[in-house]
């Protein structure tokens, strides 16, 4: 399975039977989406940075919400969360993404505003790989990212959705979460490829480059 960054809260997350893209953003929001196509495509929730699905070739399969899916050998598991620590009052509902991809469990917790509850840590249970937003204001930040990462304790942790030169907004540096969690250095790769017998045996953070 290889998995690259594409932008803001985008993946590609390629499997041996079928690639998914997750939560594919519009072009207003500074990055450039370039032409891919997928077999699934992943939505949080309904926001122009993260349902830009016209984006995305080769007519894939739209997932929206909470519920169980099988398309193409992926499981797909949608896990109703908030998009707010106000139970979605302030920015409404919010749907995280368990992903089996090869017998890797990939997690895409879109745009979460809040910590996990019990259930929803249980639903979510067995991560391998977290794709963790840390760039606060809309959505968690790094104090809250990092609690995350201890209610799930993921093998691999991948931030997101946060500061970067080409984002036509403003949200927190990567480098809080970093500091948050205790990691030194880390160096950026282009793409990151995962079986099953390589996954680290314990939380290791990895950046990718857009």
């Amino acid at each position: 399975m290889n998995i690259n960054w594409l932008g803001h809260s985008c993946f590609r997350i390629k499997g041996s039977q079928a690639t998914v893209i997750t939560d594919p953003y519009s072009p207003d929001l500074g990055y450039t989406l370039g032409k891919h196509t997928a077999q699934i495509v992943t939505v949080s929730h309904p926001h122009p940075g993260h349902n830009y699905v016209e984006g995305i070739g080769g007519e894939p399969k739209v997932i929206k919400g909470p519920g169980e899916y099988e398309i193409s050998g992926v499981l797909i598991i949608g896990v109703a969360t908030f998009h707010d620590a106000e139970k979605g009052e302030k920015r409404g509902k919010n749907t995280a993404y368990l992903i089996n991809v090869d017998e890797i469990s990939v997690c895409h917790l879109g745009d979460l505003g809040h910590v996990l509850t019990a259930r929803q840590v249980e639903e979510l249970d067995n991560v391998d790989v977290l794709l963790l937003p840390v760039g606060g204001v809309s959505t968690i930040n790094a104090t809250v990212a990092a609690e995350i990462v201890r209610q799930l304790e993921p093998k691999v942790v991948i931030p997101m959705h946060y500061q970067t030169p080409v984002l036509k907004r403003e949200l927190e540096p990567v480098d809080r979460f970093l500091k948050e969690i205790g990691v030194t250095q880390v160096n950026r790769q282009p793409k990151l490829s995962f079986t099953k017998a390589n996954l680290p045996l314990t939380t290791q953070v990895f950046l990718l480059e857009y």
